[in-house]
């Protein structure tokens, strides 16, 4: 009983403290089921203040947190319900939401300021339909043209080299380039079927990018690799269709028939990718 925080008697004056300015319920023990039920409401507050002080709310400040729990376990009113709904998605935001935009934001870097009630303005301006500055969609879009501008400035360097690399790949004997900008170098010519878009195929395949590093490779985990001919990057889906069953082709995949500004961990924004691909059947 020791390790429980607030005794049943401790629990009891506090519920008496605040009878007079919150309506707090008084305790009846009249049955053993009373009593039961009683010691357990003392029981479900073990670990309580603990778990409060996450949320910055200590043991001075018990009074308050009486009357919001009080509210919220009795009969609301819709403007309470409302309110009580905004408390936690405000708890939300502040502890999970802006410390993801301001990392998004911010990215490590101490000169750049992370504005919390720009933030907060504008979470309240779209829940209002507030529009005098951007509606919702118009602020999807200039999200999307600021971080794509600040994409392409962060990856102009290694853009323009995978943009020379292509070029200067493609002047090099046994290097054909389609209509699409693919790229491509026959290693074992195959005889087999060629598939189609609806097929699906069994390959065996290894992917670089220009500067040498791994970033997929099922030769690697000793295990073909199975999937829909349109179910992958448009790189792959032209060029299998051009594969006859047995040919074992390097392929070099402009970033735009690739992942683009798309961040894939191991693979940057407008990377080429570089793959060794062997047909080995289609299923």
């Amino acid at each position: 009983m020791k390790k429980i925080m607030f005794t049943i008697a401790a629990l009891a004056m506090m519920v008496s403290g605040f009878t007079a300015c919150n309506s707090a319920p008084k305790a009846d023990l009249a049955t053993e089921t009373d009593t039961l039920t009683y010691c357990y409401g003392v029981t479900t507050t073990r670990g309580l203040k603990e778990y409060l002080r996450q949320f910055d709310v200590d043991s001075t400040q018990m009074d308050a947190f009486v009357r919001g729990f009080l509210k919220a376990t009795g009969n609301l009113s819709e403007a309470d319900k409302a309110e009580m709904v905004g408390m936690q998605i405000g708890q939300q935001v502040v502890q999970q939401m802006m410390p993801h935009f301001e990392g998004m934001i911010t990215a490590n870097d101490s000169t750049i300021e992370f504005n919390k009630d720009n933030y907060l303005a504008g979470f309240i301006a779209g829940v209002q339909d507030d529009d005098h500055i951007f509606s919702v969609d118009e602020a999807v879009a200039m999200v999307e043209i600021i971080n794509q501008r600040k994409l392409v400035e962060e990856y102009a360097d290694w853009k323009a080299e995978n943009e020379k690399w292509l070029a200067d790949n493609a002047q090099k004997e046994g290097v054909v380039t389609t209509e699409s900008g693919l790229q491509y170098e026959v290693l074992k010519a195959g005889h087999g079927a060629k598939p189609t878009a609806e097929s699906r195929v069994k390959v065996h395949y290894h992917g670089t990018t220009i500067d040498g590093a791994v970033f997929d490779s099922s030769i690697d985990r000793g295990t073909p690799a199975e999937f829909g001919v349109s179910q992958v990057i448009k790189g792959w889906t032209e060029a299998l269709q051009l594969m006859p069953v047995g040919s074992k082709w390097r392929l070099f995949i402009p970033q735009e028939l690739a992942y683009g500004d798309a961040d894939q961990g191991r693979i940057k924004p407008y990377s080429t990718l570089i793959f060794e691909v062997e047909l080995l059947e289609i299923k």
